[in-house]
């Protein structure tokens, strides 16, 4: 007979968030278990990438794996922080400490960021992980984290296989997302098959921004940097005509080759401040005219909570859909400006930002769920007092 646990006044929670090239992965599991954590759960975050300053908020109990990103061969090549291509032992080490985690937390919940729908590239270590849970009695309830819209996929097979491993092993699907807005079915086709497991948390914020301790007028950010040259580039030389626009803020991101980041510093002006990262995104936005920006989940959230216009510069080299296919929907919605990124150049973002700032195109804009944090910790809670009470 399967035992039924109690539960505990803060029951236990450990978070496996992997993130590989930018750092939104990382930003949406930390506003979620920052909100488990005020809502009386143990949480214990395990991250397997390369360190972001502010992620995640202090007093949260952090394992840290030894980290590892995409190397120049693309998200089929892992690479450790010295560069070098990972191998064998060296995942057999990240298994062996993760399933160490596992069993020294002793988790009432086990929630995997993307996985089995993305992060297919730590197979190695999450396929142990759930073969573990299965092994536990009682066994801890295991869910998956997932923003709201999905990248297509290129190869035959994987949806098919992501769903046999929903039915075989994961309790709920906690999809980030407003299903007003956009609904998993629209970028996962198989989502009938598993719909009884789906459960919407509206999209996830952080807190409120506290006041900004300084003000620009637009402030302009390429996520991780890794792959917003392009947006920089355009953005600068469009800050040196629109002098009248008042001051601007250019966010680089961490990973910016160093070599772009100096070029781009030698064509700064003076009324443009050009920084790697400021921990003070979320409160620049809620005093900005304009943000300029990739189309990623997490900035989205950001600009819609600060209720700042903006501009939107998808990410879509390499046969990227995701960004794209957000940003164009809030086109729609009258919420953005999208500029291709294949059509990024000095005169296309300056006409861009003549459209996000003409006081004719205000829309009585619709509201989105951003509540998604508290959501999650309401989820959660409902699921282990069914298991109590003899529901599931």
């Amino acid at each position: 007979m399967t035992q039924t646990p109690a539960i505990a006044d803060r029951p236990r929670v450990l978070f496996y968030v992997q993130h590989l090239l930018g750092i939104g992965h990382l930003a949406r599991a930390s506003h979620i278990v920052q909100a488990l954590a005020e809502n009386e759960f143990d949480v214990t975050l395990v991250t397997g990438g390369m360190p972001v300053a502010g992620f995640p908020a202090a007093g949260i109990d952090h394992i840290v794996l030894p980290p590892i990103a995409v190397g120049e061969g693309g998200f089929s090549q892992l690479v450790d922080a010295d560069g070098h291509i990972v191998d064998d032992a060296f995942k057999a080490n990240r298994r062996d400490r993760l399933l160490t985690a596992y069993h020294e937390r002793k988790p009432d919940i086990v929630i995997l960021e993307a996985f089995p729908f993305g992060r297919r590239q730590v197979r190695f270590e999450l396929l142990p992980l759930i073969e573990a849970i299965k092994a536990t009695t009682p066994r801890p309830f295991l869910l998956t984290s997932l923003r709201d819209i999905l990248q297509e996929r290129a190869k035959p097979g994987r949806d098919e296989e992501t769903v046999a491993l929903i039915d075989r092993h994961f309790d709920r699907v906690l999809v980030h997302g407003d299903p007003a807005f956009v609904r998993l079915e629209d970028t996962f086709p198989l989502t009938r098959s598993i719909a009884d497991r789906i459960a919407y948390t509206g999209l996830v914020t952080g807190r409120p921004a506290a006041p900004p301790v300084e003000r620009f007028d637009i402030v302009v950010s390429a996520g991780g940097g890794a792959v917003g040259a392009g947006l920089i580039d355009a953005a600068l030389a469009a800050s040196r005509q629109l002098t009248d626009l008042g001051r601007w803020c250019i966010i680089a991101g961490p990973n910016l080759p160093q070599s772009d980041f100096e070029r781009f510093a030698a064509e700064t002006p003076d009324h443009v401040e050009l920084v790697r990262f400021r921990t003070d995104f979320r409160s620049l936005l809620t005093a900005a005219r304009l943000s300029i920006s990739q189309a990623g989940y997490n900035t989205v959230c950001d600009i819609q909570q600060a209720g700042c216009r903006s501009i939107l510069v998808p990410f879509a080299s390499g046969g990227e859909t995701e960004q794209t296919a957000r940003a164009e929907r809030l086109q729609r919605m009258g919420l953005a400006v999208v500029l291709p990124e294949n059509a990024l150049s000095c005169d296309t973002m300056i006409a861009a930002i003549g459209r996000a700032l003409d006081p004719a195109d205000l829309p009585d804009v619709p509201v989105l769920q951003l509540d998604g944090a508290n959501r999650t910790a309401e989820l959660l809670r409902d699921l282990l007092n069914r298991r109590s009470t003899s529901q599931l």
